[in-house]
């Protein structure tokens, strides 16, 4: 298998965007997401990183076949999404790299893919001198009728990179869940680490 990842940035983005969309609407219809997402909107939201010159999106290709991808960007882009969840955190918006999302087809887990993901998005942020990464993860219990009965989180996978959940820092969204006719509020619980 011939896996190559690439930071892409500008024209290179531009001409996988719809690749990224489509992939992003894949993996996220299975748990926890259950996103039931559409090509337009995924179009509207990536845009966002191919208009900031300090953004990147990681792809993951097997051949020509994208497989992977993995977004990041400064926090103060999303101020207007995360502003709330961040009060009385003590961290500073300006201050984080906001490692957005990273969606991987099921059959390329488990090959440090992850791992990489979060390499390269890190060393992006310090090399622009951010000093606190962070994401934030779907909440949903655990009792919800579609967890399917083998799911894991990744919670150690987290913490083992140094990631810690951030005490209060919960952001909620809406979105359609896969099967529902309306938009529901979720909540996310965004976590963070040094970045020395």
């Amino acid at each position: 298998m011939g896996l190559r990842l690439e930071s892409l940035r500008g024209a290179a983005l531009a001409q996988v965007l719809d690749d990224v969309a489509r992939l992003r609407i894949t993996v996220f219809r299975d748990w926890p997401y259950l996103y039931d997402g559409d090509l337009t909107y995924e179009r509207s939201y990536l845009q966002s990183y191919l208009d900031s010159d300090r953004a990147v999106v990681v792809g993951a290709w097997d051949g020509e076949r994208l497989v992977g991808a993995s977004t990041g960007a400064p926090l103060i882009d999303h101020a207007e999404d995360f502003a709330a969840a961040f009060e009385g955190t003590g961290l500073a918006l300006k201050d984080v790299f906001y490692c957005a999302e990273s969606v991987l087809l099921p059959e390329y887990r488990g090959m440090g893919l992850g791992h990489r993901f979060f390499d390269l998005r890190e060393a992006h942020a310090r090399k622009l001198g951010y000093v606190v990464s962070a994401f934030c993860s779907v909440q949903r219990p655990d009792n919800h009728p579609s967890r399917p009965p083998y799911y894991r989180d990744l919670n150690d996978f987290w913490r083992k990179r140094g990631y810690a959940p951030i005490p209060g820092a919960v952001a909620r969204f809406s979105w359609r869940d896969v099967g529902d006719a309306e938009e529901t509020r979720k909540p996310l619980q965004f976590w963070s680490r040094l970045l020395t």
